[in-house]
Formats: structure tokens, C-alpha cells, sequence
């Protein structure tokens, strides 16, 4: 991989000969086509392809929450390169036929300091998932004032519903709309605190599953 200010041609995206141009993190690089291999993958090497590809499906679609608040930047890995390192080791289940399945109790979607969410608990009430909390204002790093984040994953459709915020520390209940088409699914949902300024969270709690109403 090699990296250039003002090529004799200047930066340039995608492939061209042998080489692909492509910006990261502000740089423009530029690297050599990989070989393609005539050798077959070994079970092993199938095994983590596929865990790979369920982890990454999963929390795509949360990349937005992961990159603001699963811990900070090591290096060269992201927080959502972090996240994924994760969840391909903490948060999977070996499903049939060589298959992988999330592990949604053990699902993070935040990761930090902060003081996190205690006691949280869902309901269906009106329509609405309906969650509460232990106000806990006060306690160690805890203020009123962080905002709390839920997550809701319905999983017959595939879908996640975020919320970012959805309340505060000392609101100690919101109520979740989820669209209605949505509705009869089976939701898993997790929740979290960061702080208003955005710069510190907790680590998320997995709230539990409800039907959404």
C-alpha cells in the first residue's frame, strides 16, 4: 500500500491497471490487486467467512451509533471496527448447516465509561413499548442530563427502529413507537447512556425481547 499527496495525475478512486485508488481517512492511497487464489478454502477459513458476513449484515445497519459511541479509536481500528471484533468473538451461535445466529443477549451497542442503564424493563402499553429505568443521577459518573439511546431490532423482518436520543437519565420512562408495519414482530432491544456532549457512553444493556404491539 503506498500513499500520495499529487500523483502525476492526482488522486484517483476505483481500479486502474493494477493498482486501486481509494481515499481512508483523508489520505489517498493507492495498492496492488490481490492475487486470486486457486487454492480452496479450508473449513476453517469457510467457518470465519461466514461469521464475518452474519456479524457485518447484523450491525451495519447500526454503524451511525457504533461509530459515535463504541469506545474510541485504537490505531488503526475504527469503533466499528471494534464492535465487530466483538461480536464475531462475544456474540455469535453456531446455527444449522454451518450457519451463525447473533447471540442477542450478549449484542453491544456502546461501550464506555459511563455509568449505564440499571434496571431496564419493557412493556406493552397503548400500542407502545414502554421502558423504564432506575433513575440513577448522581451515582459515580451518572447526570440527569445523558441521553439515553435504545435500539430495537425486529428480527422476523430484519429491521432495526433507533432512537438517538430517545430521553433522559433522569426521564426514567419512554414510551417507543415502532412503526406499524412492523407490528406482531418479535423486537429485541437494547439501551444505553452517553453523554449530551457525546463524547463518553456506558457500556449498552440488553433490555430484553417483547412483541411489538
Amino acid at each position: 500500500m503506498g500513499t500520495y499527496n499529487k500523483g502525476i495525475l492526482g488522486p484517483f478512486r476505483g481500479k486502474v491497471g493494477p493498482v486501486i485508488g481509494y481515499s481512508w481517512r483523508g489520505k489517498d492511497l493507492m495498492r496492488g490487486l490481490p492475487k486470486e487464489s486457486t487454492v480452496a478454502a479450508t473449513k476453517a477459513q469457510l467457518e470465519q467467512r461466514a461469521k464475518f458476513g452474519t456479524v457485518i449484515k447484523f450491525l451495519t445497519p447500526i454503524k451511525g451509533i457504533l461509530s459515535a459511541y463504541f469506545g474510541k479509536e485504537q490505531k488503526a481500528k475504527s469503533p466499528f471496527n471494534l464492535a465487530t471484533g466483538y461480536h464475531l468473538n462475544e456474540a455469535l451461535l453456531p446455527g444449522p448447516d454451518d450457519t451463525w445466529l447473533i447471540d442477542y443477549p450478549k449484542v453491544l451497542i456502546s461501550r464506555g465509561d459511563l455509568r449505564g442503564v440499571d434496571n431496564p424493563q419493557l412493556a406493552v402499553e397503548g400500542g407502545l413499548i414502554n421502558l423504564t429505568w432506575t433513575d440513577n443521577s448522581g451515582l459515580g459518573s451518572a447526570d440527569a442530563t445523558d441521553l439515553l439511546i435504545a435500539v430495537v431490532y425486529c428480527t422476523e423482518m430484519n429491521e432495526f427502529v433507533q432512537f438517538n436520543p430517545a430521553a433522559t437519565r433522569a426521564d426514567a420512562v419512554v414510551q417507543l413507537a415502532i412503526p406499524a408495519y412492523l407490528s406482531g414482530s418479535l423486537a429485541e432491544v437494547w439501551v444505553t447512556f452517553a453523554t449530551a456532549e457525546g463524547n463518553l457512553a456506558a457500556v449498552s444493556s440488553y433490555a430484553g425481547a417483547v412483541t411489538v404491539p
